[in-house]
């Protein structure tokens, strides 16, 4: 590796790469704001056409397309800089936050391709092994071949996968599917933002951070299929409070949010007394904020734990599941309720 070509520093203890370095942000963090988002892809909704039963109008996690009477196809593509310094452990968070678009949706992913940039001057090739092969295990536990993919020679490290999967169309789940006067119910802790921001900041590592963000949403769809769910989204790098106002908006419907039942990763509510909120969840906050009513008690620093940008989050799941946590309910009207 040729130190000359960048003032990244070393891990101290063991003289490994620091791969958040690299990054100027982390994970899911690094998204572009959902509203200047929304603003670029508006001129290409409305496609419905050639089968098309899911595509960009409310900003699905995956889109869909009937190929058959009894067959959706499921498409979706997601990278990001590096969450973690651990090279085997980005590639296993990575994998289980593409694979996850297809949970989200209630399907079955069967084909992934990678997606990589890598500074080749300056990061050794033998790192990059370490993130396909952590993705590749990933994959496998989904029972999703990895076959095949596209690399370019890029400054700051990314990775990530384009998955495709299968569904029933009678049984998608969606986010413009919601009914008022439903539980709503969250299958991960949240607060991954917090402490990945902390890891870069510090080097600090969280195995429970580490250990959610590599767990698949396979269970958490299933048991939303087995319990007739009809609609449901990750939470992802718009935080719980922007993923649900992504499905309240396409649904035409509101929603309360209980805050002292939303379940938190270990160490989070630490690292925001600390102060490691990343610039994306204050935009998340920011973009929420016109939709939001706070009742009277609820701190500015609960809100902001609420839009945290998460990494492969768990699902938000319009219904009740046996085993998970219930954070609140689905309303008639519009906005969301903290309470």
């Amino acid at each position: 590796m040729d130190q000359t070509r960048t003032p990244h520093p070393p891990l101290p203890e063991t003289g490994a790469v620091r791969l958040t370095g690299f990054a100027h942000g982390g994970g899911c963090a690094c998204k572009i704001p959902p509203g200047e988002l929304e603003d670029a892809v508006r001129g290409l909704t409305g496609q419905t056409g050639a089968g098309v039963l899911v595509g960009l109008d409310d900003g699905d996690d995956a889109a869909a397309v009937l190929v058959r009477e009894d067959l959706a196809v499921l498409s979706t593509a997601d990278f990001f800089t590096p969450v973690v310094d651990d090279a085997y452990d980005w590639g296993r968070i990575a994998a289980a936050n593409a694979l996850s678009d297809v949970y989200a949706m209630g399907g079955r992913p069967v084909m992934a391709i990678n997606l990589v940039g890598w500074p080749r001057e300056v990061l050794p090739m033998e790192l990059l092994t370490e993130v396909l092969r952590g993705g590749l295990a990933v994959a496998s536990e989904a029972g999703c071949p990895v076959i095949g993919g596209h690399s370019i020679d890029d400054p700051e490290p990314k990775y990530g996968m384009a998955v495709t999967g299968v569904a029933d169309p009678a049984r998608l789940l969606r986010n413009d599917a919601a009914a008022p006067g439903l539980p709503l119910t969250l299958t991960k802790p949240i607060g991954v933002g917090l402490l990945n921001n902390r890891h870069k900041a510090t080097g600090e590592v969280f195995a429970e951070a580490v250990a959610t963000m590599t767990r698949l949403n396979r269970d958490g769809a299933e048991a939303a299929l087995a319990a007739g769910a009809r609609a449901a989204t990750d939470v992802t790098g718009f935080g719980l409070l922007g993923h649900l106002h992504k499905m309240c908006r396409a649904s035409g419907v509101g929603a309360v949010l209980d805050r002292a039942a939303v379940p938190l990763v270990e160490g989070a509510q630490e690292a925001l007394r600390d102060g490691f909120v990343s610039g994306g969840t204050r935009r998340n906050l920011d973009w929420v904020r016109p939709h939001l009513r706070a009742a009277a008690g609820v701190p500015e620093e609960d809100l902001l734990l609420l839009a945290d940008a998460q990494t492969s989050g768990g699902l938000l799941v319009v219904g009740e599941l046996p085993g998970y946590p219930v954070v609140g309910h689905t309303v008639a009207g519009s906005g969301i309720e903290v309470r």
